[in-house]
């Protein structure tokens, strides 16, 4: 393998409320209606919902996640996860927020060739491959979090990607239309056809990750990595 990173099933632990994360600015993950600052209780009761929603996870999978599941384990009302999160999509949805800012922190600030410090064409290379071993750790997440078609590529999670490769592509090949070649490459990165790739025709994910060095390659016309 050319570059891999191995993020762990669990997702990571939420931080408490007003405590500093220690991470570098992100882009924003949250949506337009969330609210720009909790109240330290509503902040607690969000974790608590969060973390009774991973555990039934490991437990039972995503399929296991309802609103109904989420309040009893939390031990609130079912109305406490309606308000919080809207619906079961919302929910998942905010589960994968919170993994995917230390995705965001590596890309950002983290070493490189992921994180600044290399070359672009190295970075866009390590980022692909990064969002392959986290798409196929928590697959059953990503999957049944997606949402409706007309929103799916309006999310902030999936737009803050999106503008991540478009700024890398603008260095590599700045004569290019980079926002439409950072969707064709984020297809590739499409959590439904990483599923149908390893789970249905069975290939390994080392294949998919030299797949994506070879896309990214071609479509930047650029050398092989050495």
């Amino acid at each position: 393998m050319l570059y891999a990173v191995f993020m762990s099933a669990t997702l990571p632990p939420f931080p408490r409320p007003q405590e500093p994360t220690g991470e570098p600015e992100l882009l924003q993950l949250s949506s337009a209606g969330d609210e720009p600052c909790l109240r330290a209780d509503a902040a607690r009761n969000r974790a608590r919902l969060l973390e009774a929603a991973t555990r039934l996870i490991a437990e039972h999978g995503a399929a296991g996640v309802t609103m109904e599941a989420v309040a009893a384990a939390a031990n609130v009302g079912k109305g406490t996860v309606f308000r919080r999160f809207g619906d079961r999509t919302g929910l998942l949805t905010a589960l994968l927020d919170h993994s995917s800012r230390k995705l965001q922190a590596d890309f950002l600030g983290g070493p490189p060739p992921l994180g600044p410090g290399a070359p672009a064409i190295e970075r866009l290379r390590a980022f692909g491959v990064a969002v392959l071993y986290r798409s196929v750790e928590q697959l059953d997440l990503q999957l049944a979090a997606q949402p409706e078609s007309t929103r799916r590529f309006a999310h902030p999670s999936i737009r803050a990607l999106h503008t991540h490769v478009t700024i890398l592509l603008r260095q590599i090949a700045p004569d290019a239309d980079c926002e439409l070649l950072a969707q064709t490459l984020m297809g590739y990165l499409d959590p439904a056809l990483i599923h149908h790739l390893t789970e249905q025709c069975g290939m390994p994910l080392e294949r998919l990750e030299k797949g994506w060095i070879d896309l990214v390659d071609r479509v930047t016309r650029s050398g092989p990595p050495c």
